[in-house]
């Protein structure tokens, strides 16, 4: 059986893509064929019913006559070809998402990913596949998939399983070629932006070399960034060469906002390895019509983001202290999470599919983002087994065996043995930590393993300027909101927050403390007037009914923690922390006029 896929514009203003599925071949005695559409892509866990975009969906034989077809699933067609030997599935597809997961076509690009787009004849995924695209006069295209032709340009796939992992990118964007460590990557940026190409080029390049650093090679002959850039963020979607993302077209300046692209782009580009090729066994070849479960997607996206930080570190475009400022930030995000305490980070992963992605008013206290909790998880493994083998092993040992042993193999790792493989890389026994940490639920206590690079951490409130009174500490509900008009709505009332024991709930939409008026933009002002243990009557209405509660108010957790060097910390501490950060001790330890670190129980 032959495959070959023709993808045109069918009507670019309306943003209509017109798909061809010629399938050649056929046994006479194989009388129906079933057509099969994706329900998901591979990267997101989340069934996004792709068919839905479908229609004028056709079928037709050698000689042009149309073909009786029925829909007998969601996703599914059986065509009744007779003794045909070939036929064609055609369908037109609504074009015009530009998110990872999309499908994107203007009047002056064409974007797409492989599983929103093609059906696949049922049994014959692993086939070789051809795809030809038609694109107006003067694009140019880009694909990582093997070119064996031009004019219009035609591609190969080894299999169905490599066309959806192969995005396409058409038009006429900003294109940037480096060679980092030997290997063709291209830079290839789709629409206007406040880049600097020249500044691009050279932190791009920062990244790819302190991944090739770490697991002293690169898999594959060459690899394309493909960023999207528009008025939103969408965040990043890996590919088995190459990236697509999508971010806002001034993402680029000031610093603050750069660094956004950069954790995005080494994020994606650590996931050649870990996700692409060192997997869970479940996660390749793909079932595309159904979730596919595992447990580890937290060492697939956590430990990515973990790796995003300290690889960005490591490549100097994060200094030891800007690093260590950015595991703060995760620790409050962290300890700011109800969830945290009621979902295990196995838990997270298996339900990634029915709670990732469709967050609700409740979500926040009752799961935890794989992504976070993975991360700072992966964190304390790293010092956990840096501080018990005496500075001799790490987490980077870790993801070298399973690149070796899983990766390089095209293996994937059954599930359950991730520990069992990180106890072989370090010879640390993890038991414990897994079951505290990943099969349990227990909280971080992030203090202890810090301790092993020598570090302490401590919570921070605002501090007074020089000559200034210390700040009063303001009221704290634990609610959040949405702007509705002027008003405060509540989105999320936070499980052990005054607000929620008050009652309130969301959708309340608040209009006075204590009698005064509260709008969106008031209402963190207003609460300063209120001191943590105040009682304060708040007038509301609920489902258009009016209502009055009475909150005490709490105290507001610490705005942020800081992690700093402890002067008293052993010099093997002090060599684990310069391994990890991969900078001298002194660069981490107290400048002349800064507080010294006192060791915490947080």
């Amino acid at each position: 059986m032959k495959v070959r896929y023709v993808v045109s514009p069918e009507d670019i203003p309306s943003h209509y893509l017109h798909v061809a599925v010629e399938v050649s071949g056929l046994a006479a005695n194989e009388s129906e064929v079933q057509m099969v559409m994706p329900v998901w892509t591979p990267g997101s866990y989340l069934v996004r019913e792709f068919a839905r975009m479908l229609r004028r969906v056709q079928a037709v034989g050698e000689d042009g006559r149309s073909l009786s077809f029925t829909k007998v699933r969601k996703n599914r067609w059986k065509v009744l070809k007779g003794k045909e030997a070939s036929f064609t599935f055609s369908y037109s597809v609504y074009a015009h998402d530009i998110s990872v997961e999309g499908i994107d076509l203007t009047e002056d690009h064409l974007y797409f990913n492989g599983a929103p787009l093609f059906c696949y004849v049922d049994g014959s995924k692993d086939d070789p596949v051809e795809l030809v695209v038609h694109v107006p006069s003067g694009w140019k295209v880009y694909s990582e998939l093997q070119e064996v032709g031009k004019n219009p340009p035609r591609f190969r796939a080894e299999n169905f399983d490599q066309l959806c992992d192969s995005p396409f990118d058409a038009g006429s964007p900003t294109e940037i070629a480096i060679r980092p460590a030997g290997v063709p990557h291209r830079i290839v940026l789709c629409g206007k932006g406040n880049f600097s190409p020249h500044k691009v080029e050279e932190d791009v390049r920062k990244i790819v070399e302190a991944t090739y650093r770490l697991f002293g090679e690169l898999p594959m002959p060459r690899y394309t960034f493909f960023y999207h850039l528009n008025e939103k963020w969408d965040g990043g979607l890996e590919h088995l060469a190459g990236t697509a993302i999508t971010l806002p077209s001034v993402v680029f300046a000031p610093r603050k906002e750069y660094e956004v692209f950069l954790d995005v782009t080494c994020h994606e580009y650590f996931h050649l390895f870990n996700v692409k090729r060192i997997r869970p066994k479940v996660l390749g070849p793909f079932d595309y019509e159904q979730e596919n479960y595992t447990r580890m997607l937290w060492a697939m996206e956590g430990t990515t983001d973990y790796y995003t930080y300290l690889l960005l570190r490591r490549a100097g475009l994060y200094s030891p202290k800007k690093y260590l400022e950015k595991v703060g930030e995760q620790v409050k995000k962290f300890r700011e999470i109800p969830g945290r305490n009621h979902q295990s980070l196995e838990e997270a992963s298996f339900d990634s599919w029915i709670d990732l992605y469709r967050p609700g008013e409740e979500t926040r206290n009752i799961s935890i983002s794989y992504y976070l909790k993975g991360n700072l998880v992966s964190l304390c493994m790293d010092l956990e087994i840096r501080g018990k083998s005496q500075n001799a092993h790490s987490l980077d040992d870790v993801m070298r065996h399973l690149w070796q042993e899983f990766g390089k193999k095209g293996a994937g790792i059954p599930e359950g043995d991730w520990q069992k493989e990180a106890e072989r890389a370090t010879g640390v026994e993890l038991g414990g930590f897994f079951d505290r940490y990943v099969r349990g639920r227990d909280d971080i206590d992030f203090a202890t393993f810090l301790r092993h690079a020598g570090l302490t951490l401590e919570p921070k409130d605002d501090e007074a300027t020089e000559g200034e009174d210390p700040p009063e500490l303001p009221g704290y509900l634990g609610v959040e909101f949405k702007r509705e008009g002027d008003r405060p709505r509540v989105t999320v009332a936070l499980d052990g927050g005054p607000g929620r024991r008050a009652g309130l709930t969301p959708g309340d939409e608040l209009l006075a403390f204590d009698g005064y008026r509260v709008t969106y933009d008031s209402v963190g002002d207003m609460l300063k007037k209120f001191p943590p243990g105040e009682k304060v009557s708040i007038t509301l209405f609920r489902r258009g009914i009016l209502r009055t509660l009475e909150a005490t108010l709490g105290k507001a957790p610490p705005s942020k923690w800081t992690i700093k060097a402890d002067p008293s910390a052993s010099e093997v501490a002090r060599k684990v922390a310069e391994a990890w950060l991969e900078t001298k001790w002194e660069s981490l330890a107290p400048k002349n006029g800064e507080k010294e670190a006192r060791p915490s129980k947080a």
